[in-house]
């Protein structure tokens, strides 16, 4: 690079790293780095080992990178290895290098497949690399295998993001090419942290896997899906070459000699491929940590002043000072009040990844029976008819029955908040773990704050079962969220429940995402070209039909629901599922409240829970704290 200081950057990080690691901590130092995402597959193995010319991560099916792995790459004229974990070891045989990687995962994480954020430390000299850190980081995942926790997926998305979150790290987000790019799992993460794509770096690999006539031109010239850094494209071994040993040096001939021919990469060859990403990455790593450093420098400045003033402190510390005493007690009971705050909004540094506690209670208590209550409708209607026969429902059946179901919700809300309550006292105890050398203030401060509680027990069920009646004493059929005579118009003599605009999301193969005029009724979906409803492009009855939750795609600003059948079959043209899309989440819950009427339910019987208890929560801890 022709700066001997420049080229010293990423060795001094390397070693700041190391001591770091050495030491357990970080000192709060978020040190500039490349972090490696993508989804399992991907081919973030392939690219990190053609970089080094050597066959040495682990392989395999699953989740195989189980722990980050720090690879640190140094340009040396000897080729060898280094684990920070075996000092004074160098490892000449890569294939031992691989062992030991797997050796290492499983002391942390056992043979289960399970996970640790505790990362491997390995440093690669060679004469055919470039001076580079990377991050490798486990794939992404939706499915838990064999003895992994059933919450893996999210253990892992939340290791990603401590790494990538950081403003001093550098986001490699791997792709195949053979996947479509909007539904790519890391540029989504990296998206969530950097929505700019200011520190995204994209690469795109298995270009020559993909299907005959299409090609990823538009990606790597970056018009797609743009980023600050670009994309760069790169091909690695196959499987079958990988397991025939194949040479990676033939192989980095081989992708040389597919991107000079490839009509469509031809004119850009020379800013693909695998030697000219290791080129690439040195050089921004390299300004990026150069753009860093005078913020690592202050910070780590102002940390040396802190620790000094500190340790000058200690040279004259007396032990039976009481004002040193009372400060302590001051402390401690103000960090509880801390924890105990955290622990309720589920932002404390040991937040349980196996239940659910603190502010976040959800328990079924209240059973639901869809079959019965509507049995229980047909009755009240009928009886209220009486001896005459009628045309439209009585407001009269209808206030019978939810008044019966409004009810029903007051054993499971009084036992809602005895949950909560000892759910409270389970958070206090948890919060004094801290206090456990100091066992008598530890039993006080359990028992005032347990008491406090308690004695808002009394008063928040009052409180509870005073709302329940209000809501019994007048139920407001006026209401825009019902279904009023004044507000409704009939349509073919049959009640239209709901007017208005969805966009219905189909892929560009299909003919793209477009907006329609759709009109619910009790028997039917249909939708329109416009609003005058002259032209109706398709009506779908509602028999069999219920809803789903679809997550917002990536680049999508809108949110989205979908309708599918029961019965599996095709609900619009070849489509299992339509995918019906609004502005704001508000839109997507009016739209399902609607469709609630029409008699199309969601796709879980959740209707059977209590609300999820969120507003008794709420209630009860707004009134605990303001009471």
């Amino acid at each position: 690079m022709g700066n001997r200081g420049m080229e010293d950057l990423i060795p001094l990080i390397n070693k700041l790293q190391d001591a770091f690691s050495s030491i357990g901590q970080s000192c709060n130092l978020d040190l500039p780095q490349i972090a490696v995402v993508g989804g399992q597959s991907a081919g973030k193995s392939s690219v990190l080992e053609n970089f080094v010319g050597r066959d040495f991560l682990p392989r395999g099916s699953g989740i195989v990178t189980r722990r980050p792995l720090i690879l640190q790459l140094v340009n040396s004229k000897a080729e060898y290895a280094e684990f920070l974990h075996c000092k004074g070891r160098k490892f000449v045989d890569f294939e031992e290098v691989r062992l030991e990687i797997e050796a290492e995962t499983d002391r942390l994480t056992g043979s289960n497949k399970g996970i640790s954020p505790i990362p491997i430390n390995l440093r690669v000299y060679s004469p055919n690399v470039l001076n580079l850190t990377l991050i490798d980081l486990p794939g992404m995942t939706k499915v838990a295998v064999g003895d992994q926790p059933h919450d893996i997926e999210h253990q892992i998305r939340d290791m990603l993001l401590q790494f990538i979150t950081k403003e001093s790290c550098l986001i490699l987000a791997v792709t195949p090419a053979n996947t479509d790019l909007a539904n790519s799992d890391a540029l989504k993460i990296a998206k969530e942290v950097d929505p700019q794509g200011l520190r995204t770096i994209g690469v795109i690999t298995k270009l020559d896997l993909m299907d005959e006539g299409t090609d990823a031109r538009d990606i790597l010239e970056n018009k797609l899906l743009p980023l600050r850094r670009g994309y760069i494209g790169v091909v690695n071994r196959s499987q079958k070459d990988i397991d025939g040993k194949k040479d990676i040096r033939a192989a980095l001939a081989a992708e040389r000699k597919f991107f000079l021919s490839h009509p469509a990469y031809r004119h850009i060859a020379e800013r693909m491929g695998t030697p000219h990403l290791q080129k690439t990455l040195n050089q921004q790593l390299t300004n990026h940590i150069r753009d860093t450093l005078p913020g690592l420098r202050s910070k780590l400045q102002s940390q040396m002043l802190s620790l000094e003033k500190e340790v000058e402190e200690y040279k004259n510390f007396r032990p039976d000072d009481p004002a040193r005493k009372t400060k302590a007690l001051l402390q401690m009971v103000q960090q509880f009040g801390v924890d105990f705050e955290k622990c309720i909004e589920g932002s404390g540094d040991q937040v349980d990844t196996s239940n659910l506690s603190g502010g976040l209670v959800k328990v079924t208590i209240m059973e639901f029976d869809e079959k019965e209550l509507r049995k229980e409708i047909s009755y009240a209607i009928k009886n209220i008819h009486g001896v005459r026969t009628g045309l439209f429902t009585p407001d009269l059946a209808f206030e019978a029955i939810v008044k019966k179901q409004i009810i029903k919700l007051k054993e499971p809300c009084l036992k809602c908040i005895d949950l909560v309550i000892q759910e409270l006292i389970n958070t206090v105890r948890q919060c004094t773990n801290k206090l456990g050398s100091y066992p008598r203030l530890r039993e006080e401060t359990e028992r005032i704050v347990t008491t406090y509680i308690r004695e808002r027990d009394s008063k928040t069920k009052d409180q509870v079962l005073l709302l329940i009646d209000i809501e019994l004493s007048y139920i407001n059929t006026n209401h825009e969220d019902f279904i009023g005579f004044a507000n409704q118009l009939l349509d073919s003599c049959v009640q239209v429940i709901r007017r208005g605009w969805l966009t219905i999301n189909i892929s560009i193969m299909k003919g793209g995402s477009k907006d329609y005029w759709f009109v619910l009724t009790a028997e039917s979906l249909s939708w329109y070209k416009d609003e005058e409803e002259k032209e109706k492009k398709y009506m779908l009855p509602l028999d069999n039909l219920k809803l789903r939750d679809v997550e917002k795609g990536f680049m999508s600003s809108k949110h989205v629901f979908a309708i599918f059948n029961t019965e599996q079959r095709n609900v619009y043209k070849d489509l299992r599922q339509i995918e019906l899309a609004c502005d704001t989440q508000e839109d997507v819950d009016s739209w399902k409240a609607s469709f609630l009427r029409a008699g199309v339910y969601p796709e879980k019987d959740q209707v059977s829970k209590l609300y999820d208890l969120c507003f008794v929560c709420v209630f009860f801890i707004l009134n605990f704290k303001y009471g």
